[in-house]
């Protein structure tokens, strides 16, 4: 640590990610141990070379209390250890807001190296959605039952009744493609080869919403390492720049927002991060996008409210192929939320996604000749968004 400097760069340095899934092999503080062994060992640096540590998770998910004690002490940062650690919980966008907060403290001139991790293990608690149905008015949602699910039917319908009649196909398009692109990446929760018309036939959950079009429940973690541009000198790994991040929350109640076909409040949040970063034409000036589909149908009014298609026109991408894997601009190459959603954590393992994808070293997922990468999060009963701008170059 060096004090409050002048403002800084800031690039990733190192990223560690665990397997997802249901993850009875491992404790909380395993799952933070074996990501953020990854992610110092990728930035070949040492625990004790870390100056501040940014810990986040969705605690009511797995019923553990304060596991930031306990994740923490498993890699080093622990009583004792001297190193400050703040703790961050904002529902969906907790991962993204790690990543957020620690672009903070590394920009401000604070620290010169911190330590984003997250850790979410859903398995050893009850069932998520009870737990999602506390975020809802007490008086006239909750006695519904009103969870994610419901909230992603409710998009859906809406959209289905202003714009598009078939949106249930181009949500199969979506279910199939990302979790294809899964099958490319080892560290996904499900493995599964979804065609469109397996995913059509799939049991409704919630009409228009399918088995197919939804996310699962997952157990990992996710660990980044940002440093200044003076640290980075001393790096010589391939970094990935924050070129740009932000955030937004509007209304706490779903029932007092504005109509659920359209995003709004993402439209609103990307046209001031577009302006920030110089942005003026997202569908050519970024190569590939990790977006937080918790359900289908967030994929496609994202595409919408991110300027890449006019309202109720984000179905023609999936028609002509523009997010595939293969296409011109693809979106959650990783295999995306709908393939593996540790909540807490999942924001994170977008922006890290997106960071491994500009520092050429996302596997088999890879996509070819990446320089720029949008990864978005939301949260919340859909009030809260963030957006971050990664680049492979620092200016």
């Amino acid at each position: 640590m060096i004090g409050v400097s002048p403002p800084s760069k800031v690039a990733v340095v190192g990223v560690g990610t665990t397997k997802f899934g249901r993850r009875l092999d491992a404790t909380h503080p395993d799952l933070a141990w074996e990501a953020t062994k990854r992610a110092l060992e990728m930035a070949g640096i040492w625990i004790d070379d870390v100056d501040a540590v940014v810990y986040g998770t969705m605690d009511p998910f797995d019923g553990v209390a304060a596991p930031e004690r306990w994740d923490s002490a498993a890699y080093g940062a622990g009583r004792g250890s001297g190193k400050p650690i703040i703790k961050v919980t904002t529902g969906g966008t907790t991962g993204m807001s790690i990543a957020l907060l620690a672009h903070a403290l590394v920009a401000s001139g604070k620290y010169d190296v911190v330590l984003a991790t997250g850790v979410q293990k859903v398995s050893e608690n009850i069932e998520a959605q009870q737990v999602l149905n506390t975020a809802v008015d007490p008086l006239t949602d909750r006695p519904l039952g009103i969870g994610a699910i419901a909230v992603g039917a409710m998009q859906a319908s809406a959209y289905y009744f202003k714009y598009n009649r078939r949106i249930e196909e181009y949500m199969a398009l979506v279910a199939s493609k990302n979790r294809i692109n899964a099958l490319r990446n080892p560290v996904s929760h499900l493995q599964i080869r979804l065609t469109p018309e397996e995913a059509l036939m799939s049991p409704y959950l919630i009409w228009p919403v399918k088995l197919a079009d939804s996310c699962p429940s997952s157990d990992g973690a996710v660990s980044v390492v940002m440093v200044s541009d003076r640290a980075a000198k001393r790096i010589g790994n391939a970094h990935a720049w924050v070129k740009a991040v932000d955030y937004i929350a509007d209304t706490y109640w779903f029932g007092t927002k504005s109509d659920p076909a359209d995003w709004t409040n993402l439209a609103l949040l990307a046209r001031r991060i577009y302006r920030k970063a110089g942005v003026r034409d997202p569908y050519r000036f970024f190569d590939v996008m990790e977006l937080y589909d918790a359900f289908s149908i967030q994929e496609i009014l994202e595409y919408e409210a991110l300027n890449l298609a006019p309202p109720g026109q984000g179905t023609r991408l999936l028609e002509e192929g523009v997010t595939e894997f293969h296409g011109q601009l693809p979106v959650s190459p990783s295999g995306g939320v709908l393939s593996s959603n540790p909540v807490g954590v999942t924001g994170l393992w977008r922006f890290a996604e997106a960071a491994l994808q500009v520092m050429g070293r996302a596997g088999e997922h890879q996509v070819k000749g990446v320089q720029r990468a949008l990864a978005h999060a939301w949260g919340g009963a859909l009030q809260f968004h963030a957006l971050a701008i990664l680049s492979s170059s620092p200016e």
